[in-house]
Order: structure tokens, then C-alpha cells, then sequence
């Protein structure tokens, strides 16, 4: 059986973290520490109500100023890396939203450890104006985790965080530091570019295709040496990445933005879907696309439309393919698994599925899911 993500924090754990602790602070009571952890409830919890209990328990037996603290943690901190070391800036969302300058430096540092982009966003909320510039000082730094810090925390619609209201009604604010970063040298960093302007397009999509077109347009003027190309390249990529809602929406200005033109003569032939699948069993389909010309440049997808409890049906498009195909027809041959995951859940009936050649429907048929 595959190991939790919560299981990270073992006794193990605790006892480094706590030795590095006393380390540096003597006066520290690490059994005590470790005692509070552990209770009756620790094997129960998840991963980020574990990690709560040690940001808690670290509080309980810290100096009390919270200035102190952050001494002690900043010089442990070094020692701990990836999301198991997130209760760093969680003490500082916890703990430290009065006192701004220390929690701004703590989360700027403990950022290149692990990453501050949950607990700056309380700060956001309290202190939107000094927050913003902040950030923006946050993407000009010289340390990758940093700037990337000044995009993911500002994210709209960032994942296991809640969100941002006042950028889901008014991205404006955001664009000035993803313009700052949309050339950036990290590929780390133009990433969390992308999924910002994913989420703003969620909200905004002609903010996001605006934004699309300008920085292409941008840089293909500019093409006229290697160190060009490679930085349009680069861009292309973020902006696609960007633009993944709309284009599985098949937004028709992406679409062509992208060379995705609408598919005049193409046509689906042989088109075998299985009449039955199992729960927990694959579906297995089959197509091909055929033209009087060349195929060209395509993107294949297909969607199923799920059943949900009510009996209602809701589509959820998968991406096959995309590339420039230069016959006349192709094969396509695909599975769908029906195995049991934690995002979704399967009910039996009548599904359709259907295929998706840049952004327009060709074709459905029907399966029974049983």
C-alpha cells in the first residue's frame, strides 16, 4: 500500500524537528512538544490538520513574542524542505498578521524552503495596497522561490486555498507583476504565470485572451536572433498553459490563435465504441479522421458525458492528441478507465462519448456504464 502524504510527519519527524529545535533554543521543552502532538487524535488527522497541530504545538512552547519565535524558526528552517515544512509560513499565517514587517521578511524566507503562497494570502486580504507593492518587489528578487511567491500567492483560484474575491472581480492589479514575470528565467516561475492567468480566465476570459495576443504579437516582432526565439518559445508556452480552460472550451480566437482552424472537411470513419463497460473497467474506442487534403494541424480530444446522482449528465473533455499530422486520415485508438479515484464518482447508465477535432464536435455514440 502506497505510503500517505500525511504519514510524512511520523515520530521520527517530530523528534528531528524538535531536536533541531532545542538546538537552538534550550530552554525549548521537547518532550512536552512531542506529547502534545501525538495525541489520541493524531492518527486520524490529515495532512494539514497535522500539520496545524505542530504549528500549534511550536507556538505553545516558543517565547511568547512572536518576534523571538521567528529568530528561533528562521534558523531551523534551513533544515526542512517541501510541503512537509509548510508549517513555517503557517505559523506566520497564524500568528503573525499584526505584525507585518516580521511576518513579510519570515515569509520571504521561509518561501525558498517551502512554500509561503497559502499563508501570505491573509495579508493580501488585511493589507491589499502594501501587499500588492510587496509582491511586486517579491518578482524582481534574485531568488527563483521568491519571485515565484509574487505570482502564486496572488493567484485567484489558488488549489486548497481559499480565494481571492477581490481578484476574481478585478484582475487589473495582478497583470503589473505577471508582466514582470512572464519572461522570467525559471521555468518554475512562468508556470505559476500560466496558472494565474488560467484562473483569471475562468472569470475573465477576454482579459486573458487580450493579455494572449499581446504577448505573442509582442515577441514575434522581436524575432530576429536565437536569444529571441528561445524567449518567444518560452512565452508560447506559458501563454498556451494559460489558456488551457479555453481551449478545451474550444474559445474560437485561442483556437486560432494557436493554429487550430475549424475542420471543414474532416470527417470521422470506422467509429467502434464498446456497448458496455464494467465499474473499475476500461472502455476501449476507436476512429479514424479522414480528408480529401492533408489533416494538418489538430487537436484531438474526446468527451464523456458523465452521469451525476441527480441523473443529470455533465461533460468532461480528455485531450488525445496535438500535432500537425501531414496525411490524409488517421487511426486513433484510445481507453478510458473506469477505476474507482477520489475526484469523481461513477454512476451506471447511459453515457455518450464524443470526439473533438479542434474545438467542434464530429461525432458521439453511446455506451452503458454497469
Amino acid at each position: 500500500m502506497a505510503e500517505l502524504l500525511k504519514d510524512v510527519y511520523s515520530k521520527a519527524f517530530i523528534i528531528d524537528l524538535a531536536e533541531q529545535v532545542l538546538y537552538v533554543y534550550p530552554e525549548f521543552c521537547s518532550t512536552a512538544f512531542q506529547k502534545l502532538i501525538f495525541d489520541a487524535e493524531w492518527n486520524d488527522k490529515a495532512l494539514k490538520a497535522r500539520m496545524s497541530t505542530i504549528t500549534r504545538a511550536l507556538h505553545r512552547f516558543l517565547p511568547a513574542s512572536f518576534e523571538q519565535s521567528i529568530v528561533i524558526l528562521k534558523k531551523v528552517a534551513p533544515r526542512f524542505s517541501g510541503y512537509e515544512a509548510l508549517f513555517f509560513p503557517d505559523f506566520v499565517e497564524k500568528y503573525g498578521l499584526e505584525d507585518y514587517q516580521t511576518s513579510l521578511q519570515a515569509l520571504e524566507y521561509f518561501t525558498r524552503y517551502s512554500s509561503a503562497e497559502f499563508a501570505v494570502r491573509p495579508f493580501l486580504i488585511k493589507y491589499p495596497e502594501a501587499m500588492m507593492a510587496q509582491m511586486f518587489i517579491w518578482s524582481q528578487s534574485g531568488n527563483e522561490h521568491v519571485r515565484r511567491l509574487a505570482s502564486e500567492g496572488c493567484r485567484p483560484r489558488l488549489p486548497w486555498a481559499f480565494a481571492l474575491f477581490e481578484f476574481k472581480k478585478d484582475p487589473q492589479p495582478l497583470l503589473i507583476i505577471l508582466e514582470q514575470l512572464k519572461d522570467d528565467d525559471s521555468e518554475y516561475v512562468r508556470r505559476s504565470v500560466a496558472n494565474n492567468l488560467n484562473d483569471i480566465s475562468k472569470d475573465h476570459p477576454d482579459v486573458v485572451i487580450k493579455v494572449a495576443q499581446n504577448w505573442l504579437q509582442e515577441k514575434a516582432d522581436g524575432l530576429n536572433n536565437s536569444i529571441n526565439n528561445s524567449i518567444y518559445n518560452n512565452r508560447r508556452r506559458l501563454v498556451k498553459h494559460a489558456c488551457r480552460g479555453l481551449l478545451k472550451q474550444a474559445d474560437p480566437t485561442v483556437l486560432s490563435l494557436f493554429g487550430f482552424h475549424r475542420p471543414e472537411n474532416i470527417k470521422i470513419i470506422a467509429f467502434n465504441v464498446d456497448d458496455v463497460v464494467l465499474m473499475g473497467e476500461k472502455l476501449g474506442f476507436s476512429f479514424t479522421l479522414s480528408s480529401p487534403q492533408v489533416l494538418g494541424k489538430l487537436r484531438v480530444e474526446f468527451a464523456i458525458d458523465f452521469i451525476k446522482k441527480n441523473g443529470s449528465s455533465a461533460a468532461k473533455i480528455f485531450q488525445i492528441s496535438e500535432s500537425t499530422i501531414t496525411t490524409n486520415c488517421k487511426n486513433i485508438a484510445k481507453q478510458f478507465d473506469f477505476k474507482k479515484i477520489s475526484t469523481r464518482k461513477y454512476y451506471p447508465g447511459l453515457h455518450h462519448l464524443s470526439v473533438i477535432v479542434n474545438g467542434q464536435l464530429i461525432s458521439k455514440k453511446t455506451f452503458s456504464l454497469k
